[in-house]
């Protein structure tokens, strides 16, 4: 590792992960399955996007044109360059939009996915970590992955943000208690990635920019109902153990949101929850940015202890190669202990790195 002015850990960074990376590892009676669920995600996502397309093709990215991209010792090499010591990192196939799809044998493929995801960690696991992404359609089998993944230093798992999208129950119902339960003995948090719920495709429709900047600005607004849910529901009181990311949020919002739901506890009925909302907040959650001097100006509306930076390699929004001088800007005049806090202490007690 090259010598840096301050240790970084990225906790949002990208991997390209690809079918074929999937179909490589599963038998060759699946395939055609696994090919067929594909295209008819495929074909229900080009529906809702209205035929339009929106790509990183469409960006000038030099990340997204380097091999380590797809390749862990060229990734390596990206992070020297970036001086960043650590990345947590996102396939960006979403596979639980299609395990669900596969028919009976969809456990062969989710399994096929994350271990394609373990084997690019394993090239150097001190630096590489991964979140690995959870199938709920059966909640014993997502306990038993969950123990698996553990059993090899599995740090952090991704979760549906819109179950009820892909038709299976919102979190707060009882039957994903023992799932939390496994969660909270393992240490393992659960990552939120923004991603646009359903409804939002209807901007993307409608956005007439030519990269849809009106669409790619809601995402990150919109885990505020992801929040809610997991706090006013009660899902946080049951299982004060769990680690709960918002991954790609930003920041300077948040703080007026947890005011908008402290407030509604004055006048709204919340049986489920016995303490202000912002409280499990600051016990329970965590955000993640990337380049947001006022949002790092807000650290003690929200709380340095759950502020995480990141690169979002190799995003447009990405600091990557230039992460240094993006964090010297961001954190200019703020202490040297609350700044080490949220470019890499947070992460490596959440991480346990």
């Amino acid at each position: 590792m090259t010598a840096t002015a301050q240790r970084l850990i990225s906790v949002d960074s990208h991997v390209l992960v690809r079918p074929n990376n999937v179909k490589e590892r599963l038998p060759q009676r699946l395939i055609p399955l696994y090919d067929d669920a594909l295209a008819v995600q495929g074909a229900a996502a080009k529906e809702l996007r209205g035929g339009q397309k929106l790509s990183l093709d469409d960006f000038d990215l030099e990340g997204s044109r380097s091999p380590g991209y797809y390749d862990a010792e060229a990734r390596l090499r990206d992070m020297d360059r970036d001086g960043v010591e650590v990345e947590v990192l996102y396939s960006e196939l979403s596979a639980f939009r299609h395990f669900h799809l596969v028919g009976d044998e969809w456990r062969l493929v989710a399994r096929a996915f994350n271990d394609h995801l373990a084997d690019f960690a394993a090239v150097d696991p001190d630096r590489l970590v991964v979140s690995y992404q959870l199938p709920i359609i059966d909640i014993e089998y997502a306990i038993s992955e969950v123990q698996r993944l553990a059993a090899f230093g599995a740090r952090s798992i991704q979760l549906p943000n819109y179950p009820s999208e892909l038709g299976f129950a919102d979190y707060h119902d009882p039957r994903y208690d023992p799932l939390w339960s496994a969660l909270e003995e393992t240490s393992i948090s659960i990552s939120q990635h923004l991603g646009p719920k359903d409804s939002l495709w209807d901007v993307f429709r409608r956005d007439p920019l030519p990269q849809k900047a009106i669409f790619t600005s809601l995402p990150s607004m919109a885990l505020a109902e992801n929040m809610a849910w997991w706090i006013l529901t009660g899902i946080l009181e049951r299982h004060p153990g769990l680690q709960i990311v918002f991954v790609e949020p930003g920041l300077g919002w948040v703080p007026f949101y947890l005011d908008i739901l402290d407030r509604r506890v004055r006048t709204y009925s919340m049986p489920e929850i016995t303490e202000l909302p912002s409280e499990y907040f600051r016990r329970n959650m965590m955000l993640t940015f990337m380049d947001e001097p006022r949002g790092v100006a807000m650290r003690h509306e929200l709380g340095v202890e759950n502020i995480m930076w990141s690169t979002d390699f190799p995003h447009p929004a990405t600091t990557w190669p230039n992460s240094q001088e993006f964090v010297a800007r961001n954190f200019a005049g703020v202490p040297e202990e609350e700044t080490e806090l949220m470019v890499c202490g947070n992460a490596a007690r959440v991480y346990g790195l």
